[in-house]
């Protein structure tokens, strides 16, 4: 496995990373933990360090189990967490702001057994918190040396744009990455939130890049999992674009999953896919992903079977209204 640097950091990281939202039986998702020790060992023997887990993750099990996994050698490993949800029915113990903050670092901290989080995800935005509090506890942790670097989740662009604005005018640390659900069933964020994280140069590590298994043909087949039918994932739209991934992954002779992923990996830009799997051999199948390359032709139809409507302002924008009014001067601008 090849290493990537981390946003605008010096940061070392693979260039796929392990979810471990599987790590412990407390979900139905949720695998035993000799299942989930061969899971990581599987990983980490393709060269993988780049950890996923978070405060909330199967209640607490996946940061105690992953901290125990990489405890003979915790430098090897760049371990990221998150914090914001709740893991008790509590108004103080969800949510963005300070005292969340801390009180879930350190309860982190003790889970993963380790005196640093080296990447700590604001999980998601509650939409109560002022982004400069959120930001200057972020700073703190740092300064402290208990957080190394930092990462936004299921935030709005508009927000992410303040807050990294912000943090530059005031010299605090800037997010370095964004975690976002994105794949060939959920383009919507090309919209605004990917070429925020270009403009601002940060990583995109995408969470649900088979669409819970959609994407790997499973539910074409009639096997069971977790996306129930109603889901969008599984819609006669999914439904068609999954079976383009597998006719695809037929033509190459390799696994619907790597054409899913590959397809993520030449996006343009710098993203970094979140694999995880309940079993060893799954993850094993998934990390042949970094061997592909898909053709352009190949690229032009999953492009044009997942298309989504740009929205406005973007399709306006590109209005021939809009063009002529410029007089059409923008197709003569090299870019």
């Amino acid at each position: 496995m090849n290493y990537t640097l981390f946003g605008n950091s010096g940061l070392r990281v693979s260039e796929l990373c392990l979810g471990t939202m599987t790590f412990g039986t407390e979900w139905a998702i949720g695998a035993d933990y000799e299942t989930s020790k061969a899971v990581f060992d599987t990983y980490a023997g393709a060269g993988g360090n780049f950890l996923d887990t978070a405060n909330r993750y199967t209640a607490g099990t996946s940061e105690k189990w992953l901290g125990e996994f990489i405890a003979a050698d915790r430098d090897k490993f760049v371990v990221a967490t998150k914090y914001t949800l709740a893991d008790r029915n509590d108004v103080n113990f969800a949510g963005n702001h300070r005292k969340n903050m801390m009180r879930s670092v350190r309860d982190s901290l003790q889970r993963l057994n380790t005196d640093h989080i080296d990447l700590l995800w604001v999980h998601a935005w509650d939409a109560t918190t002022p982004v400069d509090e959120v930001l200057r506890g972020l700073d703190d942790l740092i300064t402290r040396g208990l957080v190394h670097y930092i990462g936004i989740s299921d935030t709005p662009a508009w927000i992410v744009s303040q807050a990294n604005t912000m943090a530059e005018l005031r010299g605090w640390s800037k997010f370095a990455g964004l975690q976002i659900e994105y794949s060939l069933l959920q383009r919507t964020p090309e919209r605004d939130l990917l070429p925020m994280a270009k403009a601002f140069g940060l990583t995109i590590t995408p969470w649900g890049a088979l669409g819970g298994g959609a994407l790997t043909g499973k539910y074409l087949r009639g096997e069971n999992g977790r996306v129930p039918e109603h889901s969008t994932r599984r819609s006669d739209r999914s439904t068609t674009i999954a079976e383009t991934v597998v006719e695809i992954a037929g033509e190459l002779g390799v696994p619907a999953s790597n054409v899913a992923i590959a397809w993520l990996r030449q996006r343009g830009q710098h993203i970094i896919p979140i694999v995880g799997a309940r079993r060893a051999e799954q993850l094993a199948e998934t990390l042949a992903a970094t061997e592909l390359t898909l053709e352009a032709d190949h690229i032009q139809l999953l492009d044009n079977v997942s298309a989504i409507d740009p929205g406005f302002p973007h399709d306006f924008l590109q209005s021939e209204g809009v063009m002529q009014a410029m007089g059409n001067t923008l197709e003569l601008i090299v870019r």
